[in-house]
C-alpha cells in the first residue's frame, strides 16, 4: 500500500469514527399502559449533523382514539424538553392512510431542544397547548 493509500484510509477511518460518536442513536421503549394495555412502542432519538434531535416513534396495537372510553379526537405526541418545557410535537395520525390493520403507527419529527421524556395523550383538540395528564396513553421513562 502506498503512502497516499494509508493517508486516505486514515482519513476514512477518522471520519467514520467521528460520525459514529456524533450521531449516537438512543432507543427507548414506552412503559406499559393502563389506558391502552395492548399498546407497545419505542422512541428513537438521534442527533443529526445540524445538532437537532430527530425523534421517531413506532407503535403497535394502538386502537384508534375514537375507540377509547370516552372517545377522543386524536393522539398527540408530547416532549418534555431539557429546558423544562413541554411541547406538542404533533398529531399521531391513526387513519387508514397511516395505520394498518395491525394497528401500527409511526411518527417522526425534529426538535432543536433535547428531549428528556416522550409521551402520548388522547386529546379532543389537536393543537392543545398543554397536555391533559389524566389522558396519558403511553410514556417513556426519562431518556438517557
Amino acid at each position: 500500500m502506498s503512502g497516499l493509500a494509508y493517508i486516505i484510509a486514515g482519513i476514512i477511518m477518522t471520519f467514520s469514527l467521528s460520525s459514529l460518536s456524533s450521531c449516537a442513536t438512543k432507543k427507548t421503549s414506552f412503559l406499559a399502559s393502563s389506558v391502552a394495555p395492548a399498546a407497545q412502542g419505542t422512541v428513537t432519538v438521534k442527533q443529526d449533523d445540524n445538532k437537532n434531535y430527530v425523534i421517531k416513534v413506532e407503535l403497535s396495537n394502538l386502537a384508534p382514539s375514537t375507540r377509547l372510553s370516552p372517545p377522543m379526537n386524536a393522539y398527540i405526541v408530547w416532549m418534555e424538553a431539557s429546558d423544562n418545557s413541554t411541547k406538542n410535537l404533533g398529531q399521531l395520525n391513526t387513519s387508514e392512510k397511516f395505520m394498518s390493520k395491525d394497528l401500527k403507527a409511526s411518527f417522526e419529527t425534529v426538535s432543536g431542544t433535547k428531549p428528556v421524556k416522550i409521551f402520548i395523550t388522547a386529546e379532543n383538540e389537536v393543537n392543545a397547548q398543554y397536555p391533559d395528564l389524566s389522558r396519558v396513553v403511553l410514556t417513556t421513562d426519562y431518556l438517557k
